[in-house]
């Protein structure tokens, strides 16, 4: 029980460092929380009256802010492998190793501060999609659902930019992974119905996590019959955390070990 309660404080300061750090970064913030609503802004302002949601029947707001939302939380998370490897290149490692603290604390306590920073930030894009006009329809339940599908995947975002941020060997290396993942639900349902894309395009975005996982929050936020999308995301989310987290403890022992 000691053990454990001096491991949990251990999370916790590192968890409070990582949050102090990005909040200091101010320029980094506003960008990160800015980006997707700036999206959000341009695809419903812009190109929205030329982009059909087929058979969906939506209007274009409701078609795409679940989208956005992925967007929100997966580019901040994403950034989580430019800290990790900061913090490897830069000598914090060397500095923590002198401590008495628990290796794995380290790594997650990335995480820990990445979720609770881009659940933030997905809170804001939503309260900026309400201002432009979208209207959810949801109750009680399908709201907390949603949230818990929002922190799956910035939580399966976050572990795997941490393995990233382990694989590489600098912070601009660990900066294209941000690129990847912003750029994924733009192949996806999410912002343009993927029955309108050409025949290997819609292939891809039809069997690529991020379908199911906007269609889920679309049907959570809007009250719609969600099928098998719910069941489809969830395994997605578990996958990507379960192989993402032991290979990334795996490699945190190789590199700081010696």
């Amino acid at each position: 029980m000691s053990a454990a309660l001096t491991a949990a404080g251990d999370l916790h300061r590192l968890v409070v460092r990582n949050l102090r750090r990005e909040l200091r970064i101010l320029d980094g913030l506003i960008v990160n929380t800015a980006l997707p609503v700036i999206i959000m802004v341009l695809f419903v302002y812009v190109f929205g009256g030329a982009i059909t949601t087929g058979s969906s029947g939506l209007a274009y707001i409701d078609f795409v802010v679940p989208a956005v939302l992925l967007m929100s939380g997966g580019y901040g998370a994403a950034l989580t492998a430019v800290n990790i490897a900061d913090d490897m290149t830069a000598g914090m490692i060397d500095r923590l190793r002198t401590l008495p603290i628990g290796g794995w604390t380290v790594p997650a306590g990335h995480v820990v501060a990445s979720v609770i920073r881009n659940v933030a930030a997905c809170g804001f894009a939503l309260l900026a999609a309400v201002v432009l006009g979208f209207r959810p329809d949801a109750a009680l339940a399908d709201w907390a659902l949603a949230l818990t599908v929002v922190t799956g995947y910035v939580l399966a975002m976050s572990s795997l930019a941490v393995l990233w941020g382990l694989l590489v060997r600098s912070t601009q290396a660990a900066g294209a992974f941000s690129f990847v993942v912003l750029f994924l639900p733009y192949l996806s349902d999410g912002v343009v119905p993927a029955e309108t894309m050409p025949d290997v395009l819609r292939d891809f975005a039809e069997n690529q996590p991020i379908t199911p996982i906007v269609a889920t929050l679309r049907s959570l936020l809007l009250n719609q019959p969600m099928g098998s999308s719910g069941a489809v995301a969830a395994a997605w989310l578990a996958g990507m955390v379960l192989v993402s987290v032991p290979i990334a403890a795996l490699l945190f022992r190789r590199r700081t070990s010696g």
